[in-house]
């Protein structure tokens, strides 16, 4: 027994022996000690937390090669390697964390809406909760600063720029053809349902090198990565019906469709239209989204298609009689896409897509039929070198195919249509000096089949943090874009037309309210020119035109501060643009844009009626014409655009809403510009006519009904 007792003693003495004592001093980045920081061996039990001074003292069982790991709240761990046998007392710095959500964010040119965002200047669903929007995204961002409300399009104008300097992803992956057919001066609406995304970003300029072929702006839309629950949404409306459902499976599938038939006909026969229709708007629409969970990382494919077909009889002031107009479009959208990690550090984001849009046009006996093929491939590689420096990199193959046929069955048939392909390579930095201050700097450089160069497209985007609450970012950058399909369908030998962003910005962020101060200044050059009343087969087109944009936007946001249930925003832009560019004869304003731009959107929730009132107002000052009556080129301006509409939702029970809605309250005459005709009548005047909207109102209402397992979810927020 006594043999065994001396060898245990012996034992722990041993051990004792080869213990090493570990002591040092934790500071921040200004030479302030850290109190209570864990400090310990990678692996074993051995450690200590600093006292108030930083310091701290253990003694370590182990030996040899070891980590010793420094962790606090709010500060980036400290990882040392160290040899326990030769470790000498030291003092260590932290940093501070520059993950935590109190952190810069580059905010230049950019909103954002989505669950995963920092700091949103909307709410993940408002892009859809906007009175007057009537379900449509484009119609809601219209409410934001820097946008101009051009009613003859529906479509994105953003900063002095045309529609088609907008680009459209989804999940990343261009979409081609993101809008609805329609005929000359109807506005259109974007082709996608609000009700499978989760987030969106929206750029007025200088965005990332991620994404080119936009002059101007991109908008991101991110469909949902899992949804919540299985659910059926139903809706039953004026203008048609909805049906939606999500499907779950194994904690790693999910399977979302919607499906949507739209019917103007028994609307429009209750409420009187300023348009001759012979056969109402009709479509049919679905959408779908599949998704599937690996273990490191997440597939999706997204589906959309829909059908349209219209007839109307359109005035012409230079035709005797209406032009009947009818169009028939089919459209189909696919993409696929897969996000996921790779190694220690590396993700991987890879999709493709494509897009096909037919249209069949009728103008009295003249047909003309189009088709357009669009894909896109993409890869990306975002490696984190660790919390403060992350590299994205990657590369874009665009391929468009366009034909169109026009037909006068009497004299005259011509084929036009293009076919390109747009290679393009792209590297990016972030670097997060600290907490306050962050820099994003990279470049992309494409090359397109149709203008046979290569560009080099530097963009450089930096943010510090003035206090805890606010923050100024600065952004610069050029951009290329091939020109048209209006114009490539009949030339070919074009330069690319390009941008340069500058833009300086203020944001404030805290307790629910948030506001944004942006000013910019945008250079154009090597803008489309032709010699025709309209682009056609034999107009002379060259690259020589150019212009500028340069501009102030204001928006204020309060989530229920100045008034409980309560949450509203304002906008206000101001612009000045001039362009030389289409068939322009001198350096002037461009017939889309306004100088000033005003909305303030609210949506008040009222307890006591179990209903959701909402209101939009949109006010925008007269848009330049041109008068041939008049001997300066465009130097008529329009009356201004005001836009009251009001809306109603009634939670007639937890999941079963009525929804009431009616845009342009006061039936406010707007007119967005005027056609002239071509001669001069006896008295020497030119004779006009008036670009206006389709209907003086429009009404809306709908019952939406949501059936899902926990039987609390609706669709009020999408309303």
């Amino acid at each position: 027994m006594k043999p065994i007792i001396t060898l245990a003693l012996l034992l722990v003495f041993l051990t004792a022996g080869a213990q090493t004592l570990i002591s040092g001093k934790v500071v921040d980045q200004k030479g302030l000690p850290v109190p209570t920081a864990n400090v310990f061996i990678e692996g074993t039990y051995d450690g200590a937390v600093t006292d108030a001074e930083g310091n701290f003292s253990f003694e370590a069982a182990t030996t040899g090669k070891q980590t010793l790991v420094i962790t606090f709240l709010s500060l980036e761990d400290v990882r040392e390697p160290i040899v326990i046998e030769a470790y000498k007392p030291k003092t260590f710095t932290m940093r501070e964390n520059v993950n935590t959500l109190d952190a810069v964010v580059i905010s230049a040119g950019t909103f954002s809406a989505g669950d995963n965002s920092k700091v949103n200047a909307l709410k993940p669903l408002d892009i859809v909760t906007t009175a007057g929007s009537a379900g449509d995204i484009i119609a809601a961002l219209q409410t934001l600063p820097g946008t101009q409300t051009v009613g003859e399009s529906g479509r994105l104008f953003v900063r002095g720029g045309e529609a088609e300097e907008t680009q459209t992803f989804v999940d990343g992956i261009r979409v081609a053809q993101p809008y609805g057919a329609t005929a000359n001066n109807l506005p259109t609406r974007g082709r996608f349902s609000p009700f499978l995304f989760s987030g969106m970003t929206f750029s007025t300029g200088g965005y990332s090198a991620e994404f080119g072929e936009a002059l101007s702006s991109v908008l991101l839309l991110n469909t949902i990565d899992e949804p919540l629950q299985e659910q059926t949404d139903i809706a039953f409306m004026t203008v048609g019906l909805g049906l939606g459902n999500t499907q779950k499976w194994k904690d790693r599938n999910a399977l979302s469709v919607n499906l949507s038939y739209i019917n103007l006909q028994p609307y429009q026969w209750i409420v009187p239209q300023n348009v001759n229709w012979n056969k109402p708007y009709q479509s049919l629409s679905g959408e779908t989204v599949f998704r599937r969970k690996y273990e490191n990382g997440l597939f999706k494919f997204y589906a959309a298609f829909d059908h349209a077909d219209f007839d109307l009889n359109q005035e012409d002031i230079n035709e005797p009689a209406p032009v009947r107009v009818a169009i028939t479009n089919t459209n189909f959208y696919l993409n696929s896409s897969y996000n996921g990690v790779i190694g220690s550090g590396l993700s991987l984001t890879a999709g493709v897509s494509y897009g096909y849009s037919h249209n069949d046009i009728g103008l009295n006996a003249n047909t003309v039929n189009n088709g357009e093929h669009a894909s896109h491939l993409k890869l990306k590689f975002r490696q984190s070198f660790s919390s403060r420096v992350k590299l994205t990199f990657g590369g874009d193959y665009f391929i468009t195919d366009f034909t169109e046929d026009y037909n006068e069955p009497a004299s005259l048939n011509f084929t036009s249509g293009y076919n390109n392909y747009i290679a393009a390579l792209y590297a990016e930095t972030d670097y997060f000096f600290s907490k306050k201050f962050a820099v994003k700097a990279g470049a992309r450089s494409s090359f397109s089949r149709i203008t046979g160069d290569a560009t080099l497209e530097p963009r450089v985007s930096l943010a510090y943090k003035l206090s805890d609450n606010d923050q100024l970012s600065l952004a610069y950058g050029d951009f290329y874009q091939t020109p048209r399909q209006d114009y490539l369908k009949y030339y070919k030998n074009f330069e690319y037309e390009k941008t340069a962003h500058y833009i300086i910005n203020y944001m404030y962020n805290a307790e629910g309210r948030t506001f944004r101060a942006e000013a910019y200044y945008k250079n154009y050059d090597n803008l489309v020119k032709y010699n025709t009343a309209a682009p056609q087969y034999n107009s002379v087109f060259t690259n020589g035109g150019s212009g500028y944009a340069t501009g102030l936007d204001l928006f204020w946001r309060d989530n229920n501060r100045l008034v409980k249930n309560l949450e509203y925003w304002v906008s206000y832009s101001f612009i000045d643009s001039k362009r030389d560019f289409r068939n322009y004869t001198a350096s002037v304003t461009p017939s889309f844009v306004a100088k000033h731009n005003f909305s303030i959107v609210g949506k008040y929730w009222i307890e006591s009626l179990r209903s959701q009132a909402g209101i939009t107002y949109s006010f925008n000052s007269g848009r330049p014409y041109n008068n041939p009556n008049e001997d300066l080129f465009m130097n008529g301006v329009t009356k201004s655009y005001n836009n009251l509409s009001l809306s109603w939702a009634y939670l007639i029970s937890q999941q079963k809403i009525l929804f009431f809605s009616v845009t342009n309250v006061t039936g406010n005459e707007n007119i967005f510009g005027y056609t002239y005709a071509n001669n001069a009548g006896p008295d020497g005047i030119f004779a006009r006519q008036a670009i206006t909207q389709p209907a003086d109102r429009f009404f809306f209402v709908g019952f939406f009904w949501t059936i899902s397992d926990d039987k609390k979810s609706n669709q009020l927020n999408n309303l």
